[in-house]
């Protein structure tokens, strides 16, 4: 059997830490190993303990997630920080994108959703949560406020390159979607998903999945 996820809960409010851990038991092949009600315990915890998840609020006491997110991922290297919050804002989506963040979901998400964004950031893939989908294009042009190159020219100017394929694709991960996912709904293999998506990071000259669904949503391929 595979080792279990590892997570860290960063919470104010011990009641919602407490819905979550129980949540997270109930789960196989995951377990919380520790619980931090602020920013500096979080990064205590972090580097004493390595966790694979961290969950992070934004609403903290003294320091908001977002702006923490770095901090948690230097000292545990290998941690994989999940934004858990009840901000919808575009702004901040960008800023724990910016700094690193796996993924950003709402508390309001179902229990189903967020089991699956632990178990896909813990494997690396980035994670935006459904509600939060409709807002990577503002976020990404906070983004661009930032930095200016995050979105090359040639994918703007070049929206026609893509195989209507490509641009199934590129839709069903601006909607969160895995690539096991994507297989399954369009009836083909994971791994000729795998080679789509390096061709549309190809050709539209981007670097992760994150820029392939801002793309989708800014050109209403996501709609």
């Amino acid at each position: 059997m595979p080792p279990d996820i590892r997570i860290l809960l960063v919470d104010d409010h011990p009641l919602f830490r407490r819905g979550i851990g129980a949540l997270i038991a109930a789960e196989p092949g995951m377990s919380v190993v520790g619980e931090a009600a602020d920013v500096g315990e979080a990064l205590r915890l972090s580097t004493q303990l390595q966790p694979d998840v961290v969950l992070l609020d934004n609403h903290l006491p003294g320091v908001r997630g977002v702006d923490a997110v770095q901090s948690i991922r230097q000292s545990a290297a290998n941690t994989r920080v999940l934004m858990l919050t009840v901000s919808d804002d575009s702004a901040d989506l960008a800023a724990a994108l910016r700094a690193g963040a796996s993924g950003y979901l709402l508390k309001t998400s179902e229990t189903s959703e967020l089991v699956a964004a632990i178990r896909r950031a813990a494997h690396g893939q980035i994670v935006i949560g459904s509600d939060m989908a409709p807002k990577l294009a503002q976020a990404m042009s906070h983004e661009d406020q930032q930095a200016p190159a995050v979105t090359p020219p040639s994918a703007v100017e070049a929206p026609s390159d893509l195989t209507a394929r490509e641009r199934e694709i590129a839709a069903a991960i601006a909607h969160g979607a895995s690539n096991k996912q994507i297989a399954r709904e369009l009836d083909i293999a994971e791994t000729t998903v795998k080679v789509h998506v390096q061709n549309i990071l190809r050709k539209l000259e981007l670097t992760s999945r994150v820029q392939i669904a801002v793309y989708a949503s800014e050109r209403g391929l996501a709609d």
